[in-house]
């Protein structure tokens, strides 16, 4: 499943954003609405958590801004305000379901997985948390990646890389945006982390490592 955050609150960014990995998933983050509407201009999610109290501007118009750009992704609002006119303006404005903080973070994956059914339908598939681009095959529930069939030792961060590019296929991403995400927002976006990590997992890919290709000016991508 592929995931987008929008919270302001790095200590809580980084929480969930740890929680939502170790259960396979494919997370973006976004530390505040203007830059959570850019990002999914250009790539596509399952479900988006969106905190309701964000700088510039708040939860609820970039709600109303995603919803009035045809964007149907499933919503799910955090937020600190008890208030029940707040829960009802934001459904009104396209949420699709709220939880307060603190949450349990138990609850909060039981919400996002019944968001993500509701829309798809659940269906108990063999394929499910799958992603496959010809002899690749990547499980993000058993956390394996298989080539032509053969299972491949990856890095917890090759994982993630493999993860974060196979969910955007055929879409250019930056080293920023794949450093942020896979490595967090902590680390010298000056490094050449991304670029070394490339080519560690071009060589594990064998011939699919050309799927990889190098985007000029801007990063990689898959496909």
């Amino acid at each position: 499943m592929n995931i987008l955050l929008i919270e302001d609150e790095l200590r809580v960014a980084d929480f969930v954003r740890r929680g939502l990995k170790a259960e396979g998933w494919v997370v973006e983050h976004a530390s505040d609405g203007e830059a959570g509407l850019e990002i999914m201009q250009d790539r596509d999610f399952d479900v988006i958590v969106l905190d309701l109290m964000l700088p510039g501007i708040s939860g609820q118009q970039v709600c109303q801004k995603m919803r009035a750009r045809s964007n149907v992704t499933p919503v799910l609002m955090l937020t600190a305000l008890d208030s029940t006119d707040e829960r009802v303006a934001g459904l009104r404005l396209g949420a699709d379901d709220y939880l307060p903080k603190p949450f349990d973070f138990d609850e909060l994956i039981a919400r996002i997985q019944a968001l993500h059914r509701r829309v798809t339908g659940y269906v108990s598939d063999a394929n499910e948390g799958k992603l496959q681009h010809q002899g690749l095959i990547y499980d993000s529930s058993a956390m394996v990646l298989t080539v032509d069939g053969v299972a491949v030792d990856l890095s917890a961060k090759e994982r993630e890389l493999i993860a974060i590019l196979m969910a955007s296929k055929n879409k250019a991403l930056s080293r920023e945006r794949i450093l942020n995400s896979v490595w967090g927002t902590h680390e010298d976006p000056m490094t050449n982390v991304v670029d070394v990590y490339i080519g560690r997992l071009r060589k594990k890919l064998g011939p699919y490592g050309r799927l990889i290709t190098t985007v000029r000016g801007a990063g990689y991508r898959f496909g």
